[in-house]
């Protein structure tokens, strides 16, 4: 029988946060940033889980010793604090099984591992391969699930059959696909987790464990407070904040890759970050002061004013 995380505390607690990987001036790994961006995120923002080595951290270009100490440095830092999940990601099953065995061996409380990409296999061949990483290390599973950057979607079929699985704990979900999320939900009891922004609070509202934000580097507190007002059983007050928050999503996500617009506007607020490396170019100065411009009006204001009644603006977020 599996032994799965319940959907609603998965192994990546309910507000992650897929962090970025500070660099210094010249490009190399700010180990002392990686610890410092961490206690913030952890201390002040209030994640409960963090994300490391992924897409946001710009994991296919950190060599594979850089991504063990970044999970090293983190687990240090907050390890006794917040979950550790660490990304553990190739389109070489080989090579994943070794970076799953490293970021068990640095402290990581889970694992992330995303479909092969480029070589696009089919279903039985992805099956394969997230089984023989899950066996490779003894930790909780994620299954990321991104066709927009891999080329190949998780199929409904595969998910309910590795779930099945012992150690497959979870979903990040980037898939898009609301009814294959929902039908997976209402069959199994893996943690599901938004790991687009825009889909927090709807993937919640269907019995989603949390999410793994990119925004939450820059905004954590406003992005867990949407939740909590829908778990505290306040709905209006929830659409209210996600709406609010949805100009700063759109800045940040949609144009340029997260680990872009994050940099820029953790840099622009004097946090650890650094610049990104190539092929991601840096944000020019007119996109940057868009991003701070979205960041101040999307984090201050009505929205997050909590003697504001709950009712107002109630039903706002109408389907989209």
């Amino acid at each position: 029988m599996s032994t799965h995380h319940h959907r609603t505390g998965g192994p990546s607690g309910r507000s992650a946060c897929a962090m970025i990987t500070p660099f210094t001036a010249d490009g190399s790994l700010d180990l002392d940033g990686v610890q410092r961006l961490a206690t913030r995120l952890v201390d002040e923002d209030g994640c409960d889980g963090l994300v490391v080595n992924g897409t946001s951290g710009e994991a296919p270009t950190t060599s594979d010793a850089e991504q063990e100490a970044v999970v090293r440095a983190v687990a240090e830092a907050v390890g006794d604090r917040a979950r550790i999940t660490a990304g553990v990601g190739s389109n070489d099953t080989r090579h994943a099984v070794a970076l799953a065995r490293a970021a068990e061996r640095a402290g990581a409380h889970a694992l992330l591992v995303v479909t092969p990409y480029y070589s696009r296999p089919p279903q039985d061949a992805v099956r394969a391969h997230f089984r023989t990483v899950a066996d490779a290390a003894g930790l909780p599973v994620l299954l990321y699930d991104i066709p927009g950057r891999t080329g190949t979607a998780l199929s409904c079929e595969t998910l309910l059959r590795l779930a099945e699985h012992p150690r497959v704990a979870g979903v990040k979900d980037c898939a898009y696909d609301l009814m294959k999320s929902a039908r997976v939900l209402a069959a199994t009891d893996l943690a599901y987790y938004s790991g687009c922004d825009e889909q927090n609070l709807p993937l919640r509202a269907i019995g989603a464990a949390g999410y793994i934000s990119t925004v939450s580097n820059v905004a954590g507190p406003q992005v867990r407070a949407v939740l909590d007002a829908y778990d505290a059983g306040d709905p209006g007050t929830a659409a209210r904040r996600h709406l609010a928050l949805t100009p700063l999503v759109d800045a940040m996500m949609s144009d340029l890759p997260g680990a872009v617009t994050a940099k820029a506007l953790l840099d622009a607020l004097g946090l650890p970050a650094g610049p990104v490396r190539a092929p991601l170019l840096a944000a020019g100065t007119d996109t940057t002061a868009g991003l701070v411009d979205a960041y101040k009006r999307a984090t201050t204001g009505p929205a997050w004013d909590q003697r504001e009644p709950a009712t107002a603006n109630c039903g706002c977020a109408a389907p989209r």
